[in-house]
């Protein structure tokens, strides 16, 4: 588990193709790494990746050709900047929310806009997000934990103060830029609890049909 508080920006180092998986090594910049033994999880744009191997200015990890498809590390090239945040324990300030580090989906930046001395970033998700995004809910974007500012559809906006600007990838961010969505862990176990029984059968979903006939909508 994480905090969506990132601890540094580290830097893509290498790229060793593996049978259809990739090795990455990464650079880890002002990481702390003298705790981090091998094995440990390391968060990285939001993505918990396990070290193999700890050559000293930063570390090593295998990534599945699941975890390439469904999130933005296998776009990622040398010399990239990347989110870091090593696994928190029980002594670690919660300052963001409970975040896995398991990617929901991509989603997409769409428009940025000054905001004051802030930035407001909009972003447009997979339709099957949009249920678990809400106003002034939480939601981790490349490992950052964020507060939802407003929701039209399955299109949600950020506020980014200078700090978060400074100390995170999101200074990178272009109109387009593609990034790792998690949502807020709660929402999704809520969703599973409100089925009860029809858990268990296959390929069911909560739908309006669903609330409806269980007395949430009239």
């Amino acid at each position: 588990m994480f905090t969506g508080i990132i601890q540094a920006v580290g830097t893509l180092s290498a790229v060793e193709a593996r049978g259809g998986d990739s090795r990455l090594t990464l650079g880890t910049g002002k990481l702390d790494l003298s705790d981090v033994r091998l094995g440990d999880s390391i968060a990285v744009n939001g993505v918990c990746l396990t070290a193999v191997a700890l050559p000293g200015d930063g570390f090593v990890a295998d990534v599945s050709r699941e975890t390439l498809s469904r999130t933005s590390l296998g776009n990622l090239s040398h010399g990239d900047p990347v989110n870091l945040e090593k696994a928190l324990t029980l002594s670690t300030p919660l300052g963001g929310h409970l975040v896995s580090g398991h990617v929901d989906g991509l989603g997409r930046i769409t428009a940025i806009e000054p905001d004051g001395r802030s930035w407001r970033y909009h972003v447009q998700v997979p339709d099957e997000l949009a249920r678990y995004i809400a106003p002034k809910g939480s939601v981790c974007i490349d490992g950052t934990s964020l507060t939802v500012n407003t929701v039209d559809g399955a299109r949600f906006s950020v506020n980014i103060v200078p700090h978060t600007q400074q100390e995170t990838i999101i200074r990178t961010y272009r109109v387009g830029t593609g990034v790792n969505i998690e949502v807020d862990v709660i929402a999704r176990y809520l969703e599973r609890l409100l089925l009860g029984d029809g858990a268990a059968r296959s390929g069911s979903a909560i739908s309006e049909a669903f609330l409806a006939e269980h007395g949430f909508l009239k």
